[in-house]
C-alpha cells in the first residue's frame, strides 16, 4: 500500500485481518479550534492509530498532517521507522482520516497543518508510536517462540532471537495487535539514531510518484457520472448576486444546472470545459453595496496617514523620545508591503459525494476538523456521518489553512443547492484563485531610530495592518485585548540590545480578506526589522554582521546562525566581483533560526541574484535533506515575490489574475543555493515557512552597498509581467 495506491483501502485491511493496526474513524461533533493545548498525558501513541503493518511486512504511517510538498509524509515515516527499527524500503505513508480525536495537532488542540509545526509537535509523539509497536511486536514474537522478550531484538525490519530464529514484521503483526499497548515505551538515546538526523538515510515517499504523474491530486479525481462545478463569483469583495439569467448558460452542451449558492451562481457541467463555457455565458447583475470599492492607492493613502501617528503600544522599553531629544543621528524609514496572493501550483478544488443522511469529501485539506465541521453544518447532518479524507495538495503557502473554512463550506453549498445523489469536482480557475482574496496583508511600518556615538541608542516602528484573525473562529483563542500577533510578531522583539525601544500597532478592518501567507507576520516584519537595523548599523559605522553580534548578548541561537553563514559565505574575506555586494539578514520564525548572505547585482531590470548562503538551526534536523529542500524552495518562493509580485486593487476590484501579470521567478533566475544546518540538541521545530523572511532584506541590504538604496516599497521591481 503506497500513499496512492487506489486498490488497497484501510478497509480492506481490516477485512483480511492480517495488519498490526487500523485508524478507525470516530468523529464527533467539536467546536472548531475551540480546544486547548492536550496535557502530555492526552497525546496519543497507539500504534493502532498509526500504522498499518501487512503481512509482506510494509509498514505505513497514517499522518495527520497534510502532504502539501512540505515533507510530513516522509518526516513521520522517518519517526516511526526510527524506534522501530524498520528497514527504509518497508515504510510507506498515507493521510490520516478526519478526527480529531485521534489525530490531532498537539499545538492547535484539533486535526490540522500549519504555523510549521508537523514536525515539532509530533516528534516525541511519533516516535513513541514506533517504539510501542516494536515493543508489541517483540512481545508477539516473545510469546510466540516461548523465550523472554529481553533476547529478542529488532534489526532493518527483522526480528530476531539469539537461537538463531528470526521472523518479519509481517508474520507477528496480527498477534502483536491483541498485545496492550505501552503507556510510555522507552526511546532511544539519540547516539543510536539510524535515520534521525542522517544523510542520505532515507528518500522521500512522494518522490516517485510525483514524478511519473501517478500522484493523485483533486484535479485528478474523476468519477463516473461526476460533475464539475465552477461558481461565478462577486468581482468586489463583499458584493452578492442581485440578479442573474442563466438561459445561455443552460445552452452550453454538456451544462446540467446552474443555481444560486451564497457565494455566487454555480454551474454545473460534465467536464471542466462545458463548465468554464457555461459560466463565461451567465448574465449577473451584482449588488455591491456592501461590497469594498477602494483601490490600492487609497489603502495606502489610510495606511500611510495612520503610521504618522501611535498606535496601541505593544511593547515598550526606556524612553525613545527621550533619547531623540538627547541629540544623535535621526534616521527615519517607511515600509510598504502589498497584497499577495499564495500563487499555489494547484489551485483550490475540492470533491465531495452527499447522499443525503451522508457525506464523503476528499480534497488537499489543511484544516480537517473546521472543514469538517462546516460540511456538516451545511448539510444538515451529524459530523460522524461526514467522512473528509485529506489527499495530496499541490502546495498552499496558507491558503487552503482557512479560518473561514470557506472553500469546505462551498463545497457544501453547490452540493445542498443541487441535491443529494450527484458526485461533483468543485474547481476554482487560476484566475478565481488569484482574484479570491485571502490575501497576505497589506502594510505599512514607519520606523526611528536614533545613533549616537557609534552605537543604536533608541529605535520605535508604528505597525499599520490588517487582522487574519478577527471575526473568525481564531479571535476569541489567538487574538490578545483585541489585537492580532500576526499584525506584529518580530517587530515586537527584535533580536537587539536596544536600550529605549517601542512598538506600537494600528489594527484597521478593510473588507479585503487576508490569510496567513507563508511565514505570517514575519514576512514583512522580517524585511522592516532587518533593512532598518542594517540601515542604522552602516549610519554607525559598523559592519553588518559585527554589529548585529554585538546587540545579541543574550540571543545564542540567533547569534550561532549569524556566525554559521558569515562563515560559510566568508563574509570578512571574500573578494567579490566588479558591480557585486553582499546583504545579510537573520530571523526567527516559528522558533526556527534563519540566518542568510546574499550575493547579488544589478542590471537593466533589477535585482540579480546569484547566490545565497543559509544557516539554519531547527533544532534536531529529522531529514536533513528535506531541511534543506524547504530552505532552496522558501529563497525561491521568496525571491519572486520580493522582486516582482502584487495584487492591485483598482476601485476594490483585484487585477492581477494569472502568472502573466503575477510575476513568478523564472529557473534562469533560481540563485545557487548553500545550506549549513547548525547542529543542535533542542526539540526540532519546522522548516516550512522560515527560509522565507530573510531573503528580502538581505537583497535590500546588499543593493545598498551597491548604492540603488533599500527599498521602501515592494515589489523591488513594480510592473514587471511575463
Amino acid at each position: 500500500m503506497t500513499i496512492h495506491d487506489r486498490s488497497l483501502s484501510r478497509r480492506a485491511v481490516l477485512k483480511a485481518g492480517a495488519g498490526l493496526a487500523i485508524g478507525v474513524y470516530v468523529a464527533t461533533r467539536t467546536p472548531s479550534f475551540a480546544q486547548n493545548q492536550p496535557a502530555p498525558h492526552q497525546v496519543n501513541i497507539a500504534p493502532n492509530t498509526f500504522l498499518i503493518i501487512a503481512p509482506d511486512s510494509t509498514v505505513t504511517v497514517l499522518c495527520k498532517h497534510i502532504e502539501m510538498g512540505q515533507g510530513p509524509l516522509t518526516g513521520m515515516a522517518t519517526l516511526v521507522a526510527e524506534e522501530l527499527d524498520a528497514d527504509w524500503a518497508q515504510m510507506r505513508a498515507d493521510h490520516a482520516p478526519s478526527n480529531p480525536a485521534l489525530y490531532k495537532n498537539l499545538v492547535f488542540g484539533v486535526q490540522g497543518t500549519g504555523g510549521s509545526s508537523a514536525i515539532a509537535n509530533s516528534y516525541e509523539q511519533m516516535r513513541k508510536v514506533g517504539a510501542a509497536a516494536r515493543q508489541m511486536l517483540v512481545a508477539a514474537a516473545a510469546e510466540s517462540w516461548d523465550v523472554p522478550a529481553s533476547e529478542i531484538t529488532v534489526e532493518g525490519g527483522a526480528i530476531k532471537h539469539r537461537s538463531g530464529k528470526q521472523g518479519t514484521f509481517g508474520e507477528f503483526a496480527g498477534k502483536a495487535m491483541q498485545m496492550p499497548a505501552p503507556r510510555d515505551p522507552k526511546l532511544k538515546d539519540p547516539a543510536d539514531f539510524k535515520l534521525i538526523g542522517k544523510e542520505g538515510a532515507v528518500k522521500r515517499l512522494d518522490s516517485v510518484a510525483k514524478s511519473d504523474g501517478s500522484a493523485i491530486f483533486t484535479l485528478d479525481i474523476n468519477e463516473p457520472e461526476m460533475l464539475t462545478v465552477l461558481v461565478a463569483r462577486p468581482p468586489r469583495f463583499g458584493g452578492k448576486v442581485a440578479s442573474f439569467d442563466a438561459a445561455a448558460a443552460r445552452a452550453v452542451p454538456g451544462v446540467v444546472d446552474v443555481k444560486q449558492v451564497p457565494t455566487g451562481v454555480a454551474v454545473y457541467a460534465r467536464g471542466f470545459w462545458p463548465a468554464k463555457q457555461g459560466r463565461d455565458k451567465l448574465e449577473i447583475e451584482w449588488d455591491d453595496a456592501k461590497a469594498e470599492r477602494r483601490g490600492t492607492a487609497e489603502i495606502l493613502a489610510q495606511f500611510r496617514e495612520l503610521s504618522t501617528t501611535p498606535g496601541r503600544v505593544i511593547k515598550a522599553e526606556g524612553d525613545v523620545d527621550a533619547a531623540i531629544a538627547q541629540g544623535g543621528q535621526v534616521i527615519e524609514a517607511e515600509f510598504v508591503f502589498p497584497y499577495l496572493a499564495h500563487a499555489a501550483m494547484e489551485p483550490l478544488n475540492g470533491f465531495i459525494h452527499w447522499q443525503g443522511d451522508t457525506a464523503s469529501a476528499r480534497y488537499g485539506c489543511q484544516f480537517p476538523t473546521p472543514d469538517h465541521g462546516e460540511i456538516a453544518e451545511v448539510l444538515g447532518i451529524g459530523v460522524d456521518k461526514v467522512k473528509l479524507q485529506t489527499i495530496l495538495a499541490g502546495g498552499s503557502f496558507g491558503r487552503r489553512a482557512q479560518q473561514s473554512a470557506q472553500v469546505a463550506r462551498e463545497l457544501a453549498e453547490v452540493a445542498k443547492a443541487i441535491g443529494p445523489g450527484r458526485q461533483l469536482k468543485l474547481v476554482w480557475t487560476r484566475e478565481d484563485d488569484m482574484r479570491g482574496g485571502y490575501y497576505r496583508p497589506f502594510g505599512v511600518h514607519r520606523m526611528r531610530g536614533v545613533v549616537r556615538d557609534g552605537k543604536i541608542v533608541a529605535w520605535s516602528d508604528t505597525i499599520v495592518g490588517q487582522s487574519i484573525m478577527k471575526g473568525s473562529a481564531f479571535e476569541s483563542m489567538m487574538m490578545k485585548d483585541g489585537l492580532d500577533p500576526t499584525v506584529y510578531e518580530g517587530s515586537n522583539e527584535p533580536p537587539y540590545d536596544i536600550a529605549n525601544f517601542r512598538c506600537d500597532v494600528h489594527q484597521v478592518d478593510l473588507g479585503v480578506p487576508v490569510l496567513w501567507w507563508r511565514s505570517v507576520g514575519h514576512t514583512h516584519t522580517g524585511y522592516a526589522v532587518e533593512a532598518f537595523v542594517d540601515q542604522l548599523l552602516e549610519a554607525a559605522g559598523q559592519d553588518p554582521v559585527g554589529g548585529r553580534l554585538a546587540m545579541m548578548k543574550d540571543k545564542p541561537r540567533h547569534a550561532g546562525v549569524l556566525r554559521a553563514v558569515a562563515q560559510s559565505s566568508d563574509w570578512k574575506n571574500a573578494r567579490l566581483e566588479p558591480g557585486r555586494a553582499r546583504g545579510v539578514a537573520v530571523v526567527e520564525s516559528f522558533d526556527t533560526f534563519v540566518a542568510q548572505v546574499v550575493e547579488l547585482s544589478i542590471g537593466e531590470s533589477g535585482p540579480k541574484v546569484h547566490k545565497v548562503w543559509v544557516a539554519v538551526d531547527c533544532g534536531v534536523a529529522v531529514n536533513p535533506d528535506i531541511i534543506r529542500a524547504q530552505m532552496e524552495g522558501g529563497i525561491g518562493f521568496a525571491l519572486g515575490h520580493i522582486l516582482y509580485a502584487e495584487q492591485t486593487l483598482e476601485q476594490g476590484r483585484p487585477v492581477s489574475g494569472n502568472f502573466d501579470t503575477y510575476r513568478s521567478l523564472r529557473i534562469d533566475e533560481m540563485p545557487e543555493i548553500d545550506v549549513t544546518i547548525v547542529a543542535s540538541t533542542e526539540k526540532p521545530t519546522g522548516v516550512g515557512e522560515p527560509g522565507v523572511p530573510p531573503l528580502g532584506p538581505a537583497v535590500a541590504n546588499a543593493m545598498a552597498k551597491l548604492g540603488a538604496g533599500r527599498p521602501r516599497q515592494l515589489p523591488i521591481v513594480p510592473g514587471a509581467s511575463a
